[in-house]
């Protein structure tokens, strides 16, 4: 039997989901093919329309080897599991000849645990376990809650979070999942035989295509105990957000809470000089935490350092007790005992990490109002372990719609432990860059406009020429406009300023939810949605409710963010340009991914407008702004404005 070839099973995927073959599909697909063939690496920049899901599902199934898609956001994952791949699967299944089966994968708390729901939650307070049904009022939003997963659970088949709808709090489902470290494991536990997460597992071993996420592909590159089943081909999809998921998944942090907590769980099952020496090191701590000031870390301060070994070495005495007895007084002991020991693991392996000091961490103290101060430590780089972890013995490609700075994949592969494109060498992965383009007219479809004659944006302060700026740029649109601010207080300083200026309807995140602002504010043309970094990610608004994007500021991280500030610092110290390599490349990314909002169909037409003069002004704005689409660009007002007139009256022309 001949091989089916690739643009054929192309063609039938894409006519099976009633898309449009593009070039530059066709040009990822046989990108990926190759890299599979040749066992080879690939980073390729696909923009938006490009349809880059089949640009890689088609040639992974062709392959017939196993397959894992790790993708950042829970939409994509969807996306792929119950639209994309089955399609693709049945409409390539005459060429192929088998029918390739898929799975989705996730992190264990991500599943309805039935021992927890049966058995009750272990509590801090003196009686144990409770019902966590009949101590949650049934009038509350929890108690309902509660009453609603129990129900859920006899319908479920998957036990999946995110296949309750409507969602819970994180507080309501966390009384019906568990940690990895706190679950029983299968063959202890009386309901193994039928947990959603040993049968998630199950059926990701016995898929052709595995989807999960960046977090859980970053467990099973630091915890060395392997979560994903073994695989050939290794897709990342929205691979810009990889390094910040791998360095959120590799960082931990030590709350006095958290410790009292774990002090707690742990007294009931070990002796009182055990018990007593933890609380001890507890209290200790407390008191190092209340003097806490926001900040690195660049040396452990002394009275911290004692707190810390203290703790150290106090959980590893308990951990030791646990271990050796048993109490059979304690309800359901073992799930008792677990909890207490995953506790008291994670305080011991936090505090022996910042207390053993290593050049490649980065601690810092937070402090918020309501929670106190926190003790964080991360890697200064996750480069080192990505190329070590992700690039062996598999064939990986990397894609997003936001993968070259400034003009080139240099900079991005170097943050994923990559040389320059085409350096070879011992133990170097080899990759290749590709930009199959998009198939918009950006410099048609858009304009990219910069309002030079602007204040160069200050630390504090309200901008007034900003907001006159904004709200004429609002009214020129008729509304129709994502404001994308680079902090949350910026966000709502605009929303109430204008609030009180425009009748424009004007949507705030965090006053709904993400979903329902954004359905709120694509079904009217007039409204306004501002936020802050999950929308300059997160919006998919095709047509006239989104015809202006207005960036408020170049998104530079804070000067004060403990950890880029020492991933800068640390670039200069190495003799490179620390600010091009982690604030100018931060700020790329998030610029790019915002200014992709604005063009999301071939009819679309808009302006993306940045209020901040250096953009045109700034020796680095070139760099920026070679990051964003090809967008025509002008730092002429007038034009900004009669260009919004027009387009708003085409839209209310047509009726929309």
């Amino acid at each position: 039997m001949t091989k089916p070839s690739l643009p054929d099973l192309l063609h039938a995927a894409v006519s099976a989901v009633g898309g449009t073959e593009r070039p530059g599909q066709v040009a990822m697909a046989e990108a990926v093919a190759e890299a599979i063939d040749d066992n080879s690496h690939r980073l390729i920049q696909a923009g938006t329309g490009t349809g880059k899901s089949l640009g890689y599902l088609v040639p992974a199934l062709a392959h017939g080897e196993r397959v894992v898609v790790a993708t950042a956001t829970l939409a994509l994952q969807r996306q792929l599991v119950e639209r994309d791949l089955p399609r693709t699967v049945e409409a390539l299944h005459p060429q192929l000849r088998r029918r390739p089966q898929f799975a989705m994968l996730k992190g264990r708390s991500n599943y309805l645990c039935l021992h927890r729901l049966h058995e009750g939650a272990p509590q801090d307070e003196e009686d144990g376990l409770f019902d966590q049904f009949e101590a949650a009022a049934p009038t509350s939003k929890l108690g309902q809650d509660l009453l609603r997963m129990r129900d859920w659970a006899d319908e479920t088949e998957t036990g999946d979070r995110d296949d309750l709808t409507p969602g819970v709090s994180d507080k309501a489902w966390s009384q019906i999942s568990v940690s990895s470290r706190e679950c029983l494991g299968a063959t202890k536990c009386a309901y193994g035989a039928e947990c959603f997460a040993e049968a998630a597992r199950e059926r990701a071993k016995l898929a052709d295509v595995v989807v999960t996420n960046h977090a859980l592909l970053a467990i099973d590159a630091i915890e060395g105990a392997p979560v994903l089943p073994q695989h050939e081909v290794l897709i990342v999809d929205e691979a810009h957000e990889l390094v910040s998921r791998v360095t959120g998944v590799a960082t931990g942090e030590l709350t006095p809470g958290q410790v009292n907590r774990a002090v707690k769980r742990a007294a009931k099952l070990v002796d009182e000089k055990t018990a007593d020496a933890l609380q001890t090191a507890s209290e200790t701590f407390e008191r190092v935490m209340e003097l806490a000031l926001p900040g690195r870390l660049e040396q452990i301060p002394e009275d911290l350092g004692y707190a810390l070994m203290s703790l150290r070495d106090s959980a590893r005495n308990v951990i030791s007790a646990i271990g050796a007895t048993r109490d059979k007084s304690v309800h359901d002991e073992d799930a008792v005992r677990k909890q207490a020991l995953a506790a008291v693991e994670s305080i011991h392996g936090v505090a022996e990490r910042i207390a053993n000091g290593s050049e490649y961490d980065v601690v810092w103290y937070e402090r918020h109002d309501r929670f106190g101060a926190t003790l964080r430590v991360a890697p200064l780089s996750v480069s080192g372990l990505l190329r070590e972890k992700l690039f062996e013995d598999r064939s990986v490609v990397l894609t997003s719609a936001t993968l070259k700075l400034g003009g080139d994949f240099n900079g991005v592969a170097a943050s994923l432990g990559l040389s320059a494109e085409g350096v070879e060498g011992d133990d170097v992965p080899v990759w290749r860059g590709l930009d199959v383009g998009s198939p918009f007219d950006y410099p048609k479809q858009g304009i990219l406009y910069v309002a030079k004659h602007l204040a160069t944006p200050g630390r504090e302060g309200t901008r007034g020429d900003m907001m006159d700026e904004l709200a004429e740029l609002i009214e020129a649109a008729g509304g129709r406009t994502l404001g994308l601010f680079s902090s949350m207080r910026g966000a709502k300083a605009a929303a109430e300023e204008l609030r009180g200026r425009l009748d424009n309807p004007i949507l705030l995140q965090g006053e709904e939810t993400l979903g329902e602002l954004i359905k709120s504010f694509a079904a009217d043309p007039k409204t306004c949605l501002f936020g802050t970094l999950s929308l300059w990610q997160g919006v998919d608004v095709p047509g006239p409710s989104c015809q202006l994007v207005v960036m408020d500021r170049i998104p530079f991280p804070r000067p004060d963010d403990p950890l880029m500030s020492a991933r800068q610092k640390s670039v200069e110290e190495h003799g490179g340009n620390g600010f091009m390599a982690v604030a100018a490349t931060h700020a790329a990314l998030l610029m790019a991914q915002g200014a992709g909002r604005l063009v999301r169909a071939s009819g679309d037409r808009g302006v993306v407008a940045v209020l901040d003069p250096r953009l045109a002004t700034a020796r680095y704005g070139s760099f920026l702004r070679a990051t964003l689409p090809d967008f025509w660009y002008t730092t002429d007002r007038n034009q900004a404005r009669r260009s919004l007139a027009a387009i708003d009256a085409t839209a209310k022309a047509d009726g929309k």
